[in-house]
């Protein structure tokens, strides 16, 4: 039997994804077995500390041994942690962070759940390769992280024997993503069908909410962004963008991608989109009044900009996150 291994960090406040995991192995194991089968994983759970408390005291995780008392493992899952503690928790557990460096490099597969991304890129291991974590946790992310390729549309990275996923309780399909490889995909629609997570979802996209990444020191940028923001209807180019914060477009371009990780142009059509999703979210607005509420004439192109940035078509859209889309027929 291949060992398992969910590592409680020192100052873990996320109890969910510890469950998860825990949960969803041993009821893996426990299918295989009713199969005449032998369990894939043994599954522990390893802290840095004997007990910690999560959500502010009112639930506490005690681990089964300490991490250090692992020479190996064949598989580690870091948890996920609030957004707000994750810097703290990095920095705190850097014996951690070197163990789990040093067993992906003798051997061991990694998997980081949500926000743990922020512990397992710290160990290096993630530089050059693609990554995903909570779409609000991309611009922190990628402050921190340079050299790793953050891709947060994604729910689901695999890429040689390390694996990621987006935000929230998206690990759970990361989770039946892992058993169907481990085990089987009998095993696998088990796993979905008990604990009723949709087998089939691959993006985080239509889930995201844009706020505007406005978390930076560049003032005439962060200008720029409340211009674009307060004129979503009105048609200006890009160089008479720059020209209006007395830039070159070359120089704008680098600052705003520089403060905000996306063009100019990305940044608008990001505002509008999101202007169009909560219009198709709320009302019975037709998808023709959205879109040239947003600032389009061109359904072709609205449609296309819309499926990039969230996965779905317009009409998907309202179908999926309006209460009343069914009385709407439009495309």
């Amino acid at each position: 039997m291949r060992s398992l291994t969910i590592v409680i960090p020192a100052g873990q406040n996320n109890i969910s994804s510890v469950v998860g995991p825990y949960k969803f192995f041993t009821l893996a194991n426990r299918h295989y077995v009713k199969q005449g089968k032998a369990p894939v994983f043994d599954v522990k759970l390893a802290g840095v500390k004997e007990q910690e408390l999560a959500h502010d005291g009112l639930f506490s995780i005690t681990p089964h041994l300490h991490f250090r008392e692992i020479r190996k493992t064949d598989f580690i899952i870091i948890p996920a942690s609030s957004l707000e503690k994750i810097q703290g928790i990095v920095s705190e557990n850097q014996e951690l962070v070197q163990w789990i460096g040093d067993q992906y490099r003798g051997g061991a597969e990694v998997a980081s759940l949500c926000t743990g991304a922020f512990l397992l890129a710290s160990t290096g291991l993630l530089n050059g390769r693609i990554c995903s974590t909570h779409w609000n946790a991309g611009h922190l992310f990628r402050q921190q992280y340079p050299e790793v390729i953050l891709q947060t549309d994604k729910l689901i990275t695999d890429e040689q024997g390390i694996y990621t996923n987006g935000g929230a309780y998206s690990f759970l399909n990361l989770m039946l993503y892992l058993v169907e490889k481990f085990y089987d995909r009998e095993t696998a629609l088990v796993c979905a069908k008990v604990f009723q997570v949709d087998i089939e979802r691959s993006s985080q996209s239509p889930f995201t909410i844009f706020n505007g990444q406005k978390d930076h020191s560049d003032e005439v940028i962060r200008n720029a962004q409340l211009y674009i923001e307060q004129n979503i209807l009105r048609k200006f180019s890009m160089e008479e963008l720059a020209t209006q914060f007395a830039l070159s477009r070359r120089n704008f371009d680098r600052r705003f991608i520089q403060a905000t990780g996306n063009t100019p142009l990305e940044y608008q059509q990001r505002v509008r989109i999101e202007q169009a999703k909560k219009m198709l979210e709320s009302g019975r607005h037709a998808v023709a009044d959205v879109m040239y509420e947003t600032g389009y004439s061109d359904q072709k192109a609205f449609r296309a900009v819309f499926k990039k940035i969230t996965g779905l078509t317009p009409a998907g859209y309202r179908s999926k996150f309006n209460k009343d889309a069914e009385v709407l027929t439009d495309q």
